[in-house]
């Protein structure tokens, strides 16, 4: 709904208590997970007794859970007895090879909610209320936990954005070289690597990060091509020079000045004709569409000392400050998430 729309409706109520409630589906979602429900449910048992023993739970809470989740979406309720809909077969049931279960539950760290008990302390002070740097500070072992859990999430987006990035170098085939800066799981990097035979991969994060993206690189068979550089983006020696440039999921994480200094470094690795591609929530530029690229600003206030969602303008003029040009984005399909493309 427009924001015109919206101050032309009548007053809602509704909405008030929706928002109030609103935990109650995190809630939900974290316990079916964790009890295994949707693994029952896939198996076959489809009535709150059945469920409940294979869960290990009282027959009444699986009762009230079920009918929880059937109201919110997520499960589907005939003649008394419960079953998946398509949503929660292919995303939440762990027998399935797209399963987000463990996405859930990485973004249900407690150490993370715990920040939004006391939100308005957030606000008050304009940065996270986690120690130091929030998740950005050296080595924090959160990462590694989101490298084995959010690949179900960001892996699929691999295809997509190595295609886009090929795109634009005319779809350039022999020896190319790669830098995958804070690799995580890996898993862009080494789709490049997997498309085209001739292509090298240099990861940097931090060394434990960087056993889970080369477990991925093994897996691959990849891993010869697959080269670690242990440590900090802002204080690892690129080397160089490279071909393409990969910058997923970062540049948010860090204030305009911290990023455009990142991008010079970036540019200063590249050869000519080089490409730095970017993955970013990109909301609009207003900041309040569309919701999920728009709503991650909160994630970064509450998780950062200085993260936001960037516009595409805002980005634009960070990479065009650190000397790159021909500064596009490109939204892909089926994600929240915008690829930044900007060329040396």
């Amino acid at each position: 709904m427009s924001s015109v729309a919206m101050s032309m409706a009548p007053p809602n109520p509704g909405l008030i208590f929706e928002m109030v409630n609103a935990h109650q589906r995190t809630a939900a979602l974290k316990a079916a997970i964790e009890l295994d429900v949707f693994r029952a449910l896939g198996e076959g048992l489809d009535d709150a007794a059945s469920i409940a023993m294979r869960c290990g739970s009282s027959e009444r809470g699986m009762r009230i859970l079920c009918d929880f989740l059937v109201i919110n979406g997520l499960l589907q309720k005939v003649d008394g007895k419960y079953r998946h809909t398509p949503t929660s077969a292919v995303f939440l049931d762990p027998a399935s090879s797209a399963s987000l279960a463990s996405m859930a539950q990485f973004m249900n760290n407690p150490a993370i909610h715990a920040v939004y008990d006391d939100l308005a302390e957030v606000v008050r002070r304009g940065r996270t209320t986690l120690p130091g740097t929030g998740t950005v500070e050296p080595e924090n072992p959160l990462w590694v936990e989101f490298a084995e859990k959010m690949a179900p999430f960001t892996g699929p987006m691999a295809g997509p954005l190595c295609a886009v990035v090929t795109a634009a170098q005319g779809g350039a085939t022999g020896p190319v070289r790669v830098l995958d800066i804070a690799a995580g799981h890996g898993l862009f990097g080494i789709e490049f690597a997997k498309c085209n035979p001739e292509a090298t991969v240099t990861a940097v994060d931090w060394p434990a990060v960087l056993e889970v993206s080369y477990r991925n690189a093994t897996a691959a068979g990849v891993e010869a091509r697959y080269e670690r550089k242990p440590g900090s983006a802002f204080d690892v020696e690129f080397a160089g020079p490279y071909d393409v440039v990969l910058l997923t999921n970062f540049l948010h994480h860090f204030d305009p000045p911290t990023c455009v200094g990142l991008l010079k470094k970036i540019h200063a690795a590249l050869r000519p004709g080089g490409v730095v591609a970017a993955l970013e929530f990109v909301p609009d530029e207003c900041k309040t569409k569309p919701a999920a690229a728009a709503g991650f600003s909160m994630t970064m206030l509450t998780t950062t000392a200085d993260g936001d969602a960037y516009s595409l303008s805002e980005l634009r003029g960070m990479y065009e400050e650190a000397g790159f040009h021909d500064v596009k984005g490109t939204p892909l399909a089926m994600s929240p998430q915008t690829a930044v493309l900007g060329r040396v």
